[in-house]
């Protein structure tokens, strides 16, 4: 071998060498990098977890960009496009970001169209890497709840006073006329009525307080339709007698639902004693159970209707209201509490049903009770088979 052929071939062998200490230099340098590169502030997994929750969360990043927003956050109005929404709320986390300490803070958001405000308390926590988590909670339901219980609690006070201060003022002119026998007699009938009047208002509010708890109907059992409408005209039997009011009964005969008997009880008849007191003496009223399909599900509506003096429009859409008359002064005289309707709207839905209003002046009223049917098992079997 020539010199030239050695010097050749060290040249070789000494540039494939250096070209492989290249690359050893190259992939430890590389490797090296990967190394000191940090992780991602949200792992992959963290938004499978976070989209579970019903809260509005958050994670936002060193620039407050956001790294995760699930749709709550969007809903709510926490997010909007790809910042924080809320100019109150990113203060507070670019604060946080800054100190490395949380915070809370309550912020009233607008409302929507038609809708309430909402109440939202946010929660905001440092993370690693500059990060900021924000978890948020909607109070607006809890406050609504609270202010429900004030108004209410106003209104009973309100309308405790007007019998109390009754009682007493017959009390004390019983005591005036007590040489009186006509008198006495006199007064203390009015004391019955309006003593019978507050005992019916206690109890409605005891019966209302129960159906805006948890677990409004206890335990449900089946209920024959046919025999809450026996109950009903029963009761209404001498309030008719007295205002020669015709009372009738129609319609499908035998249906059940699940529920709780003396609620339905309840109900029906305070609508059939509304439909009563609401009409002139000589009206009719009469009570009517269809069985209904719609669109496969299978409902029992329970409709009581007069031709007695109707409801206006405007009245119509404060009708459920606690409270509320549409004639303070005839629902007086008939000894109403305002709290009948408010009663019948809640057993309806903690029934799974809804109830329903059709009324013109002068032309009376139709109220519509509407229930989930008891399907029989009988029946399941007959819509396996098919046709």
């Amino acid at each position: 071998m020539g010199p030239s052929v050695t010097v050749l071939l060290g040249f070789v062998l000494g540039a494939m060498t250096g070209a492989a200490l290249a690359l050893v230099f190259a992939w430890g340098y590389r490797a090296r990098v990967r190394m000191a590169e940090r992780p991602p502030v949200v792992d992959p997994e963290v938004p499978l977890v976070l989209d579970a929750f019903r809260q509005p969360v958050v994670i936002a990043g060193p620039h407050d960009e956001l790294l995760y927003a699930n749709a709550s956050a969007r809903t709510i109005g926490l997010v909007r496009g790809t910042r924080i929404g809320i100019g109150e709320v990113l203060d507070a986390a670019r604060t946080v970001r800054r100190i490395g300490e949380g915070t809370d803070r309550e912020v009233t958001l607008g409302a929507v169209g038609d809708g309430p405000s909402r109440q939202l308390q946010v929660s905001i926590r440092p993370l690693e890497r500059e990060a900021v988590l924000l978890v948020g909670d909607d109070r607006s339901a809890l406050i609504r709840v609270d202010e429900s219980k004030r108004d209410l609690v106003t209104n009973i006070s309100h309308e405790l006073k007007t019998p109390v201060g009754a009682l007493r003022v017959l009390a004390e002119t019983v005591q005036e006329a007590a040489d009186d026998s006509e008198a006495v007699r006199h007064f203390a009938g009015r004391m019955i009525s309006e003593s019978t009047r507050l005992g019916e208002l206690v109890q409605q509010i005891i019966e209302l307080n129960r159906l805006q708890s948890d677990d409004p109907l206890g335990d449900a059992a089946p209920v024959g339709i046919d025999e809450v409408v026996e109950t009903a005209a029963v009761r209404a039997g001498e309030s008719c007698q007295a205002r020669g009011i015709h009372f009738s009964i129609a319609g499908d005969k035998g249906l059940r639902v699940i529920g709780d008997r003396r609620q339905l009880r309840v109900a029906l008849s305070n609508l059939v004693e509304n439909a009563i007191s609401y009409s002139d003496p000589g009206a009719r009223v009469a009570v009517t159970v269809r069985a209904v399909d719609e669109d496969g599900d299978r409902w029992v509506d329970v409709a009581v209707t007069d031709n007695g003096i109707g409801i206006g429009a405007e009245d119509q859409k404060r009708i459920f209201e606690r409270f509320y008359r549409v004639d303070y002064a005839r629902s007086r005289e008939n000894g109403g509490t305002g709290l009948g309707l408010s009663i019948v709207k809640h057993v309806a839905a903690a029934h799974g049903g809804s109830i329903r209003l059709w009324s013109r002046p002068g032309r009376g009223s139709t109220f519509t009770m509407r229930l989930p049917a008891l399907i029989e098992h009988d029946d399941i079997a007959r819509q396996g088979e098919g046709p």
